[in-house]
């Protein structure tokens, strides 16, 4: 098998995990554990986890006091807020339309670039954010009927985590130019877990974990190894052979991923007007995303 084909197949599965954790995560809350509990065994396993394997493998550290500070802002923008609005979110809205709203990330990093880090925003990416924009705010303002599948919100939030990530993107990009990229997730999954523990302790502890169903077991171990460690893993993998470019393109696959699961598992209905605000979305985020830079995977 090709380094090639081992890339693309080693992408398409992140995505495929990712699109399909909106439903998994879904069919837990709140009847088993609410959202801030799932993010608990979620954050702090992943930071067990990483913290465990930076150590023993990697053993580098973060030196300087505006590194550490950077990392610190890391954790509480890329895990922390991101999390809680994340999953908080998807507990109130459908998991279609977060799974949409999700995509206009690249658009909060193309804002977040030209404030923070002065990079120049042509006319044609201005075009895609107001386009993008409309069809998220269409999505959302269609989400405050009672009939509706989505809800209002529980959008906002998904968009202030898209936002929260987005800037976590930019702050980090600094940070993973220096060190080793387990060396970053291992403290901001650190700090991230610090934070959210004190908002899903009680959750945590709430429920009476003999009384679940095989089936929920599982899907908590799914998120817990698969969506958070199994998808970073080859996230970072496939950056090693692939260019960014390649890597970022397989975000647009996550929707289609998530559509298809939930509509599978019952769990949502896609109508012909998430159809429409959904192509705006992707339109906007095209002419944003759009360069010349070749896409491929190097050997």
């Amino acid at each position: 098998m090709s380094k090639q084909v081992q890339v693309h197949g080693a992408l398409f599965l992140v995505a495929l995990i990712y699109g399909s954790n909106y439903s998994i995560a879904k069919e837990v809350m709140p009847y088993y554990v609410g959202p801030y509990g799932l993010i608990v065994i979620r954050v702090v396993s992943a930071a067990i986890f990483f913290g465990i394997f930076s150590r023993l493998v990697v053993k580098e550290k973060i030196v300087g006091w505006a590194d550490n500070m950077r990392s610190v802002l890391c954790g509480i923008t890329g895990i922390a807020i991101n999390q809680l609005c994340f999953f908080g979110g998807l507990n109130l809205t459908s998991p279609i339309n977060a799974a949409l709203l999700m995509v206009i990330v690249p658009i909060i990093v193309l804002i977040f670039s030209a404030i923070l880090l002065r990079e120049r925003v042509s006319m044609r990416k201005v075009g895609g954010i107001v386009l993008a924009c409309s069809g998220a705010f269409l999505l959302i303002y269609t989400s405050r009927g009672e009939a509706a599948t989505g809800n209002l919100w529980g959008d906002l939030l998904i968009i202030l985590n898209a936002a929260s990530y987005g800037l976590y993107l930019v702050l980090v990009k600094p940070l993973m130019q220096k060190y080793n990229a387990f060396t970053i997730v291992s403290r901001i999954f650190a700090v991230g877990a610090l934070i959210v523990v004190p908002f899903g302790f009680n959750q945590v502890m709430s429920p009476d974990y003999s009384s679940f169903p095989e089936e929920i077991w599982w899907a908590i171990v799914f998120m817990v190894l698969a969506v958070t460690i199994v998808a970073y893993l080859f996230n970072t993998w496939a950056l090693r052979y692939a260019n960014p470019s390649l890597v970022g393109a397989y975000i647009y696959l996550q929707p289609l991923m998530a559509i298809v699961v939930a509509i599978g598992f019952g769990k949502d209905v896609f109508t012909l007007q998430k159809g429409i605000y959904a192509l705006l979305i992707f339109a906007g985020v095209y002419l944003v995303s759009r360069t010349r830079q070749n896409v491929g995977v190097s050997e």
